[in-house]
């Protein structure tokens, strides 16, 4: 028996969620780290782009896995493979070690995502779609709300080791849950073979797509820039501007009501409006905000608030931008999905791993490397959706 489409889309949120609770929660900490483990900032920020680079790299091979052998299976292996690499982040010596181990938490990590946006295709009629991602960013809204929230809480009463150990702790309840309360939505294909030649054609076809393309890779640069900020904001915020680790999670919280509150008026417009339309507007509502964004890094103007304005906008408009790119560029590939989905994540988060290097090797103790990697990617991500999808789609699928 199925259980109900609530509990479903919770489960396939908190599975989706583990990116940002991997990558939120240990953001007051930085400071913290370069302490503890004698690292200097960059470093630091290199646990991070480790993070994105296993993230986009392991989400190429967990596509042609679950469309070969089922969905719960690889799930199994990458929530094992994320309880085993987060207890190793707690126990790690230096931040070399970190970095490599923070690469392995990501393979295992991502499992979550690329399956539960299949699971999301497999479930859903592609106008449906885009509602349901919508739903389950009112689930994951929550982690990056809360992480950094419990992230400072954590370092008032612990250190910084704990909070790898409650993400351990977290997997674990997550395979809990999928083990006994999701059902497998697509089931084993022994038709396809799994070879390295059928993946790479599979995804040779769909990058030739030049639509799924301009919402992939276009909504995908947009959210590089989202991760530019969250990279480079533990330094700007608390080194620059003073603000305490506690207030920054509470700071990073109100970005992120932004992005759910954005994301859940996106969900109850869509049956009146359109994916595209939507699309367009949040994008260039975003691009707008880049340039003001800019502007305050080079100038200073207005101070943390005139940092704190545009990205928030930034971030509320992803709200717009990422449900509906999702939904329009998986739309064509039902029996496909899983790599799909994977080529999707791969592309964003290997943006995001470019985005966070940047961040640390532009690092000039200013704030503008942050503002300006981010409004970077934001306007490239409009220009290459223009490009590449530069007229409306026919009408989704029902």
């Amino acid at each position: 028996m199925r259980p109900p489409k609530t509990e479903l889309l919770v489960i396939l949120g908190a599975l989706t969620a583990f990116a940002p609770l991997s990558i939120d929660m240990y953001l007051p900490a930085f400071p913290q780290m370069e302490v503890a483990l004698g690292a200097s900032t960059d470093a630091i920020q290199r646990t991070l782009a480790a993070f994105f680079l296993g993230f986009a790299l392991g989400q190429a091979s967990y596509g042609p896995v679950t469309d070969r052998f089922g969905r719960k299976p690889p799930l199994y292996f990458g929530l094992g493979l994320y309880v085993l690499a987060s207890i190793g982040c707690a126990l790690a010596p230096s931040a070399e070690a970190l970095t490599v181990l923070r690469f392995v938490q990501a393979v295992g990590a991502c499992s979550g995502m690329v399956i539960a946006r299949a699971m999301v295709r497999d479930l859903f009629e592609p106008r449906d779609a885009a509602r349901a991602y919508s739903s389950l960013m009112l689930v994951t809204g929550l982690a990056p709300i809360l992480a950094p929230v419990i992230g400072g809480a954590v370092l008032v009463w612990s250190g910084w080791t704990t909070i790898f150990w409650l993400l351990a702790g977290y997997a674990v309840l997550a395979l809990a849950a999928v083990h006994w309360r999701l059902p497998e939505t697509h089931p084993a294909d022994p038709s396809r073979p799994l070879a390295f030649g059928r993946a790479v054609v599979d995804y040779a076809r769909i990058l030739r797509d030049r639509r799924y393309m301009g919402y992939a890779a276009g909504g995908g640069l947009g959210m590089a820039g989202m991760f530019a900020y969250i990279a480079g904001s533990p330094f700007v915020f608390i080194d620059l501007h003073g603000v305490t680790a506690q207030q920054y999670g509470w700071v990073f919280g109100l970005n992120a009501i932004g992005f759910v509150a954005a994301a859940q008026v996106n969900g109850r417009l869509l049956p009146a409006g359109s994916h595209e339309r939507a699309l367009r507007v949040a994008m260039l509502v975003q691009g707008a905000a880049a340039l003001l964004l800019i502007a305050a890094g080079a100038t200073g103007t207005g101070g943390f608030a005139g940092l704190f304005a545009p990205i928030f906008v930034y971030v509320a408009c992803l709200g717009f931008i990422m449900p509906n790119a999702a939904a329009l560029a998986m739309a064509p590939y039902g029996r496909n999905a899983g790599v799909a989905s994977a080529l999707l994540g791969t592309l964003q988060f290997s943006l995001a791993a470019v985005a966070s290097a940047l961040v640390g090797l532009l690092h000039d103790g200013s704030a503008l490397p942050m503002a300006g990697t981010v409004a970077a990617f934001g306007l490239a991500g409009l220009a290459v959706n223009r490009l590449l999808a530069p007229a409306p789609p026919p009408a989704m699928p029902r």
